[in-house]
């Protein structure tokens, strides 16, 4: 039977696909004046944080995984020229830079370019300087105004199109769920477009474009929700963080799709403080094994409870809705085992705890039963699933944690071996 380009019915599953973004360009156009509007707290050392990802999929490969990746996805997906030109409006559109003078010289610039260099420029941001040839000549108000007077833009805010820096976190904006994915309409502008790259990919990549994959949640629809937020516990659960950037409404929606066109029986929404430090639920909460979890403790009160709702499908085809509140019976429901083993971020130590936390300690990938991938950086953390058992392999993080993201962050399985 061939395999399906998409099938991921577990967290631990052994990885054989996944997708990946190296950062590029886009972390130098950073500045400390753009920081807060596109969602970082440092500016990342481009060379340090390539080599530090370059490890990280070099690891991916040597236990067996394929490693795809983004830009030279969505460059294959647009072979057609119609294709790229109509991706190009999009993004244009997406960038709230379609309908005006400047846009055609913008539009012109990048499809002047071969298609890999294009999609790298797009993840990158135009800066006005790139394009001075293009007005060169122009006769635009709105150009004359945005470059001051002057004849080329060298001052003011420096972008035509902003960059993405955020796109080396691949888990966010879609998720592989069974055989079908979520498009993710995430919750930030500065991530929006993000998820239109893989909305090419899986109508024109020839990985995917025959192949029917099921979309559960599209970009355009009304809520928002995230990657990160989206944990396919085993066959017949999906768990979905509601975070910050995760919306109930979203979930309602991807739910009812999933319920009633997959084999999923059930999707368990827990609710998460709604900060940015916890800003999805694999920050504080992943699978490691078939009974083991990495948790961090302050999630639930002293009680192990936090609010927690399952939504599965009645016979009329309807949504039910059933309030929980002890995390630790849920697991061992719909997990179907009673020695559930949940692991705590820095061992429980308070300092520690919020430390490794806050230094992804709790975004674990697993990519086998028992095996995960990890910041050597959170030395408590790793030590103790040791200790419970994990086969734990470490890799620098130092200038890729500056994002905020780990390991699981930084990955998009899309398919795992059956267990």
């Amino acid at each position: 039977m061939e395999q399906r380009p998409i099938n991921v019915m577990s967290e631990i599953g052994k990885l054989r696909a996944v997708l990946l973004c190296r950062p590029g360009a886009e972390l130098e156009n950073l500045t400390p004046d753009t920081l807060q509007e596109l969602l970082f707290d440092d500016i990342p050392y481009l060379k340090v944080a390539q080599e530090e990802h370059d490890r990280f999929a070099n690891l991916l490969k040597e236990r067996g995984a394929e490693v795809l990746y983004y830009d030279a996805l969505t460059a294959e997906a647009l072979a057609d020229e119609s294709v790229r030109e109509h991706f190009v409006d999009d993004m244009l559109r997406s960038s709230k830079q379609s309908d005006r003078r400047v846009s055609s010289a913008l539009r012109d610039y990048l499809l002047s370019m071969d298609t890999h260099s294009m999609v790298r420029q797009i993840m990158a941001g135009v800066r006005k300087k790139d394009i001075k040839i293009a007005f060169e000549n122009s006769t635009s108000l709105e150009a004359m105004v945005e470059c001051g007077g002057e004849k080329f833009c060298e001052s003011g805010y420096p972008f035509y199109l902003d960059p993405m820096p955020n796109l080396y976190f691949s888990r966010d904006y879609a998720a592989a769920i069974g055989h079908g994915m979520t498009i993710n309409h995430m919750h930030f502008p500065a991530r929006r477009r993000e998820s239109l790259f893989m909305k090419y990919i899986l109508e024109h990549h020839p990985r995917f474009k025959d192949q029917d994959v099921p979309i559960w949640y599209d970009r355009d629809q009304r809520w928002s929700i995230e990657g990160g937020d989206e944990q396919v516990w085993n066959r017949e659960t999906v768990t979905i963080g509601l975070s910050q950037r995760t919306q109930p409404g979203a979930i309602e929606q991807m739910a009812t799709k999933l319920l009633a066109e997959s084999d999923f029986k059930r999707v368990v929404a827990l609710e998460i403080p709604k900060s940015h430090a916890l800003m999805h639920l694999d920050t504080v909460l992943t699978v490691v094994d078939y009974n083991k979890f990495t948790i961090f403790p302050s999630i639930m009160d002293k009680l192990g409870e936090m609010n927690i709702f399952v939504l599965s499908r009645r016979d009329d085809g309807e949504i039910n809705i059933e309030y929980r509140e002890n995390l630790m019976d849920v697991i061992r429901e719909v997990m179907g085992r009673d020695d559930i083993d949940l692991i705590p971020t820095g061992g429980g130590d308070q300092i520690a705890s919020e430390r490794e936390q806050w230094n992804d300690g709790s975004n674990t990938l697993a990519i086998a039963p028992g095996v995960v991938v990890t910041y050597d950086r959170n030395y408590v953390s790793n030590q103790l699933m040791r200790e419970h058992g994990l086969e734990v392999l470490e890799i620098p993080g130092a200038e890729l944690g500056r994002g905020r993201g780990g390991p699981r962050c930084m990955s998009m399985p899309l398919v795992r071996e059956e267990i």
